[in-house]
């Protein structure tokens, strides 16, 4: 029997990014439930956002009330969330093959913050583990999966193995996750790729947040500006 550290000191945050708006069913959500189930059996305080409901502004600033728009939810509703979060989810449906244009959207806020810092001086997603939950009815969760991931991880969240799940059914027009015949919530490969996620995640948050963070060495933007390099030579002699 697997024995697990105590995670109840982990906030996670789940973003579902269909198209759809509340209350209307989502099946991206659907899956997001099962995730979130065994985060919140493990004491995980979870929070959760339908993006599509929120008037967020787009565009790649913190606040893009500073640049035309007469409102934005970011600042004030969703990045204190994403900020208090040791683990965040990214959710979304395929549309065409791809990510659909609210996950789009999300990264490209998500990106607007990644100039900050956090407390240690490194960029202010540092110490923060991310994964991505992908469904449709089409191909390209791998795909999809691949654009989340690297995204993330550019901007500063840790990756930790297999730490992607999905469902999309037989290739073609068909029922979606929660249709009734679907399969999908019974899909042994897609609870097993989704439970093993959750744990992963969850596992390297709390590796994370027991050592304070992520190391701070030769990572610091305020260091290299002044000068020190941690020993990158421009220019070194060949050799």
């Amino acid at each position: 029997m697997s024995e697990f550290p105590d995670f109840s000191d982990l906030r996670a945050l789940y973003v579902n990014c269909t198209l759809k708006r509340s209350p209307e069913p989502s099946n991206t959500q659907g899956l997001m439930d099962a995730s979130i189930a065994l985060m919140r059996e493990r004491d995980v305080h979870v929070d959760t956002l339908r993006f599509v409901d929120l008037d967020v502004a787009t565009g790649v600033y913190p606040d893009m009330r500073e640049h035309g728009w007469p409102v934005d939810a970011w600042p004030g509703e969703v990045w204190p969330l994403v900020e208090a979060a040791d683990i965040l989810v990214v959710g979304g449906p395929i549309w065409l093959g791809d990510n659909a244009s609210v996950t789009k959207r999300l990264v490209e806020r998500l990106y607007s913050m990644s100039g900050e810092f956090n407390d240690r001086g490194q960029y202010v997603y540092y110490g923060k583990v991310g994964g991505a939950i992908i469904t449709g009815n089409e191909d390209g969760i791998k795909h999809c999966a691949m654009n989340l991931l690297y995204s993330l991880q550019h901007i500063g969240y840790a990756i930790p193995p297999g730490a992607d799940a999905g469902w999309i059914g037989e290739a073609g027009p068909g029922p979606s996750y929660l249709d009734p015949g679907s399969g999908g919530p019974e899909n042994d490969f897609t609870n097993r790729n989704t439970t093993f996620m959750t744990y992963n995640l969850l596992h390297l948050a709390r590796l994370l947040k027991d050592a304070g963070g992520f190391p701070a060495g030769g990572n610091l933007r305020a260091e290299w500006d002044a000068g020190d390099h941690s020993g990158f030579e421009a220019n070194p002699e060949y050799r």
